[in-house]
């Protein structure tokens, strides 16, 4: 019997998450995907770049709904994504990730008794004032298979009653993107060259999370932190649309940080692989720097990824008033402190697409 994947995606980290199950699903018989884009992310760079260089499929479906308050986002993606589980009758819905249009495509799939599956399932921060944490909750008690990345998020599952029955152990299909497109970065991306920036000698930074950038303390100690930085050691910063707007409204200005224009997936790999550190308030570029084995610097107080917290390669700077440690001692006691041993086995064996469509098949055909 044929299976029809529906596919909700509709910011960065998705895309590139999908990617690595589209490609198989395209060479798999008797499968087949719709792809609904919520157009959550709507910057060029932000999207569509993303399809093309990771050889996405075009999205069936563009709801561009764009930005709004989180209500007003999840509601108008409920009606698109409603209406196409409807007229397309497909297995089941997979959606990935913590993003409202994680959460817009399990409500409208499970209102419809369509299977739901997450990937990325059981990943928690223990802050429910973060709209991702509230998400991940709400898809996670929604769905009806649940792909954990680590052993972590299946303990998290379990202890919130959560059937064993319906949770998987996948590993984690980004580690399957670094390991897929980590050498097509290496012979195609020029953007190191073209920023002149010194190879390992570099800092990568990214800040977006609207705890950050919508609070202008906190906005302003991390900028200020960083621009001591860039005093002795390269800062680059791909600066996202809503960061470039609150400096703006906010009237904080820099000298020696690199301000560039947002990069698409294969210029990200190649800026962190050649950096010498990054520090980011992303999850996504967390796991990407574990992976590319550089250390990491994380600007909150808490991570979903605690594992890499706990094994030492991972540390977390909360951009608080009251912190009075400063990032550069962050950077030295990380730097000075870490053993720098990469274990490859904290996010699976990198076929973690293959596991969660063979699993799919098996529940779903």
């Amino acid at each position: 019997m044929p299976l029809k994947i529906l596919t909700v995606i509709g910011a960065r980290p998705q895309f590139i998450k999908a990617a690595t199950i589209s490609r198989h699903i395209a060479h798999t018989d008797n499968m087949s995907e719709h792809i609904i884009h919520t157009g959550q992310h709507y910057d060029k760079n932000m999207s569509d770049i993303f399809f093309d260089e990771l050889d996405i499929p075009t999205p069936n479906v563009n709801l561009e709904i764009g930005s709004g308050l989180h209500g007003e986002q999840t509601a108008k993606m409920l009606i698109g994504i409603e209406q196409e589980i409807i007229k397309q009758k497909p297995s089941c819905v997979l959606v990935y990730g913590d993003t409202n249009s994680t959460l817009a495509g399990a409500l409208a799939a499970a209102k419809l008794n369509t299977p739901v599956c997450h990937i990325e399932a059981g990943l928690r921060s223990f802050n429910r004032r973060m709209p991702e944490e509230i998400n991940r909750i709400l898809t996670d008690h929604t769905s009806d298979t649940l792909f954990a990345p680590t052993k972590n998020a299946v303990i998290h599952l379990q202890k919130e009653g959560i059937s064993s029955n319906n949770i998987v152990l996948s590993g984690d299909v980004m580690f399957d993107a670094a390991i897929y497109y980590s050498s097509k970065a290496e012979t195609t991306s020029t953007i190191v060259e073209f920023h002149n920036l010194p190879k390992n000698d570099y800092i990568l930074a990214t800040v977006h999370r609207a705890e950050n950038t919508d609070d202008r303390a906190r906005l302003t100690r991390i900028i200020d932190e960083l621009e001591i930085l860039a005093q002795h050691t390269k800062v680059v910063m791909p600066i996202h649309p809503r960061t470039l707007k609150v400096l703006s409204d906010y009237n904080i200005s820099t000298k020696n940080i690199l301000f560039i224009e947002p990069t698409g997936y294969l210029d990200m790999i190649k800026l962190e692989r050649s950096s010498k550190l990054i520090i980011t308030d992303s999850g996504g570029i967390q796991k990407e720097a574990f992976f590319h084995k550089k250390l990491c610097i994380t600007l909150r107080t808490e991570t979903e990824w605690t594992e890499l917290v706990d094994s030492g390669f991972n540390i977390l700077f909360p951009p608080i008033s009251e912190n009075t440690k400063s990032l550069s001692d962050c950077v030295t006691n990380l730097t000075s402190t870490s053993k720098n041993v990469f274990s490859d086995t904290l996010y699976g064996d990198g076929h973690s697409a293959e596991l969660i469509l063979s699993e799919i098949r098996r529940r779903y055909c």
